[in-house]
């Protein structure tokens, strides 16, 4: 990492194993679990849960266990846990499909609730489930009468886009990106080679102007930040936290393969 970088973020460890880095000038703490906690705003940020993808490959034919969205909820439950949030921001492609909602286990569905009781819970629209947050209605013809039930009935509020402070929250960055944007979307993961192997690894992206999370869900793959969809935001090589079993280690660019 370059000085001007380095001044830039202020990098800083945390006794859990997070990184503290500040974008915009905003506290952002990069959690071992790959969500991101904004202290100065008790916000709870996790992107990409694509809940429900397993039940979604299934249906067609690929079977995968049925368990994605229970260990996605079990991490998240564990982040609200620790760290009592005032509000949770949940950066779209929450659900894998349209009918994610109506596919959950009625205790998944229900955890639901319990978690958004008391503090206010956000969903932002990501391209994979506008439809099965509502943001469709035009399309609840579509189905069955129980299931649209369902759907409308999720806790919380659905917004396009959410500033916090300093910190712009939407889905997908843009390529033209504004000052303290903070997304997700890409997935981006990041390849490391060491002792004879490569390992392979979630991660977080930022130059101190903006921030690309990882993916939080248990069945998200990745994509190589080295891409140039993901490379290419960048003008200078950025920060990369890489998420490890307790820490989150602060790697540098010329690091990765």
């Amino acid at each position: 990492m370059n000085a001007a970088l380095r001044a830039t973020l202020t990098p800083a460890r945390r006794p859990c194993g997070s990184l503290s880095v500040r974008v915009m000038g905003e506290v952002c703490v990069l959690r071992c679990s790959g969500a991101l906690w904004l202290p100065d705003h008790r916000t709870l940020v996790a992107g990409d849960l694509h809940l429900e993808k397993g039940s979604a490959h299934a249906a067609r034919g690929q079977m995968l266990p049925p368990y994605d969205s229970r260990a996605t909820l079990d991490r998240l439950e564990a982040e609200i846990a620790g760290l009592n949030p005032d509000r949770v921001v949940l950066l779209g492609d929450s659900f894998h499909d349209s009918r994610s909602v109506g596919r959950m286990a009625s205790d998944d569905r229900a955890r639901l609730d319990r978690l958004a009781e008391g503090r206010d819970w956000i969903w932002l629209e990501g391209n994979h489930d506008r439809e099965a947050l509502g943001a469709g209605r035009a399309l609840a013809a579509t189905f069955a009468i129980g299931e649209f039930e369902r759907l409308a009935s999720l806790p919380g509020r659905v917004v396009p886009e959410l500033v916090v402070g300093a910190l712009y929250l939407t889905h997908e960055p843009e390529v033209e990106a504004r000052s303290g944007e903070v997304a997700g979307h890409l997935h981006p993961c990041a390849r490391v080679a060491a002792h004879a192997r490569t390992v392979r690894r979630a991660c977080f992206v930022t130059d101190g102007s903006r921030l690309i999370l990882p993916a939080f869900g248990a069945f998200t793959g990745g994509l190589n930040v080295l891409d140039r969809a993901i490379a290419g935001l960048f003008s200078v090589p950025p920060l990369v936290g890489v998420l490890g079993r307790d820490r989150v280690h602060a790697l540098p660019w010329d690091s990765l393969v």
